[in-house]
């Protein structure tokens, strides 16, 4: 049964939840890609100019993934306080952070300017960039999952997650608006800065309207349920999130992390390694390369939603193995398209990997949600999500150029990410499927007698 925690709301604040969380999401994924297409067309110039150009792309690609490694402290802070004081409050954070290290960037000088203390400071504002980063998706899916209706979470949860797409596509098209109208030395010189300098402008309006919505109604009855057991003398001491996970949910927390395999290294080989591959491998120029990403990531925009929606009718594990097994056979086929040299066929295995990556990307953020309880949710999933990303999307740009500088050849670069496939299909096949589950009824195993949720749902297995 219903309750009024978990009863839909009116469509007009569903809808205005949706899309604060949309917006926040992109402007955040805005600043994170950003740097990433940015390291593989001009950092290794500007910040590691005394290396041969695939070692200084090596070296940019490093500067890159660092920014993956601090996310998983982002998602330890941010998962204790979004499980402690809301999910608003750390959304707000987040955005700030995000927002002011991609500003600063756009103001730093190069190494031309300041030396070595160039890439240092960038490297400094790039950890920023990623704890800020490890915080943002956990609190965000979680605000439009615990607001929405359950029968159809998985195509309203699925709306932040298209701000992956859309903060690419809004990164991919200024840098391709800009390279158009620039020459290279403009766009080298001085026309780079102003896509992380328009950060500061995107970040006012993220606030304006993420600070419009309402916290969570599942967790201000979670957040009531936790006062009151303080108040009695004789209830068990609520444990810290971080260890109520890993004593509850250490099995979700892997299987989270598995799943986030293939979907994380195929999404950055797909977009952000195919600029190196394109331009340096096939002979394409920069807008060429660009100009694909930005027409598939229109595509995986639109192609989300349609997953989500898919998964609310037929389930999470289904939809995701889906995505994986077609990402693994598609590999070959993209490579192989993309040495034609032709721009049809760039935009052809682009866009069908990131249709196939949606396919991943989608239910993630209902099944994720679904795994944990309440007083823990942030911190488990953001714990799963943002730890898979140290060991998938941190070094996978990074692998993918190192394979390529050692063999000359795309086959490594296939095999790679079919076996991040593998282990993904192995991962969710593991896993129970979640769709059924009322977000409210999944309570700590220590809180069951204390609340109407049924015995069954006490806990999530």
């Amino acid at each position: 049964m219903s309750t009024p925690a978990t009863a839909p709301p009116p469509p007009a604040s569903l809808k205005r939840i949706v899309t604060a969380s949309l917006i926040g999401t992109t402007i955040e994924w805005y600043d994170f890609f950003l740097y990433g297409s940015a390291a593989a067309l001009v950092f290794n110039k500007l910040f590691f100019p005394d290396s041969d150009p695939l070692v200084g792309t090596l070296l940019s690609f490093l500067t890159y993934a660092v920014g993956f490694a601090a996310r998983p402290l982002g998602a330890l802070v941010f998962g204790h306080y979004g499980d402690r004081l809301g999910r608003k409050k750390l959304l707000v954070l987040s955005l700030l952070l995000m927002g002011g290290a991609t500003f600063a960037i756009g103001l730093l000088p190069t190494h031309a300017t300041i030396g070595t203390a160039a890439p240092v400071l960038l490297t400094v504002l790039r950890l920023v960039q990623g704890f800020a980063l490890g915080g943002e998706w956990g609190g965000a899916v979680l605000l439009v999952s615990e607001h929405g209706d359950a029968r159809r979470r998985g195509f309203w949860a699925s709306w932040p997650q298209t701000g992956a797409p859309a903060g690419q596509l809004l990164a991919t098209g200024v840098l391709s608006l800009l390279t158009a109208v620039l020459s290279d030395a403009a766009f080298g010189s001085w026309g780079w800065r102003i896509p992380f300098l328009l950060s500061g402008v995107l970040v006012i309006v993220g606030l304006w309207i993420r600070l419009s919505v309402d916290e969570s109604p599942v967790f201000k009855q979670a957040l009531a349920q936790a006062e009151a057991r303080k108040a009695d003398r004789t209830a068990t001491a609520e444990k810290l999130p971080l260890v109520a996970v890993l004593r509850h949910h250490w099995r979700d927390v892997l299987i989270a992390m598995g799943a986030r395999m293939a979907e994380n290294i195929s999404y950055y080989v797909i977009t952000a390694f195919i600029l190196v591959y394109a331009t340096t491998s096939v002979g394409l120029s920069k807008q060429t390369a660009l100009n694909a990403v930005l027409i598939a990531s229109a595509v995986h925009f639109a192609a989300i939603p349609a997953w989500g929606a898919l998964s609310d009718r037929i389930g999470r594990r289904p939809v995701y193995l889906m995505g994986a097994v077609g990402v693994g056979l598609w590999m070959f086929p993209f490579f192989s398209l993309i040495d034609t040299g032709g721009f049809g066929n760039l935009i052809l295995a682009v866009t069908v990997g990131l249709v196939l990556h949606g396919a991943m990307y989608a239910p993630q953020a209902a099944f994720f949600s679904e795994m944990f309880a309440t007083r823990m949710r942030y911190s488990g999933a953001s714990i799963g999500a943002q730890f898979a990303s140290v060991a998938a999307g941190a070094p996978a740009p990074l692998i993918a150029t190192a394979l390529l500088s050692d063999y000359g050849s795309s086959t490594p670069i296939a095999l790679y990410v079919i076996g991040a496939a593998v282990l993904t299909v192995v991962a969710v096949a593991a896993a129970k499927e979640t769709r059924h589950r009322d977000l409210a009824d999944v309570v700590p195993p220590a809180d069951a007698d204390r609340t109407t949720a049924p015995a069954a749902d006490a806990r999530t297995p």
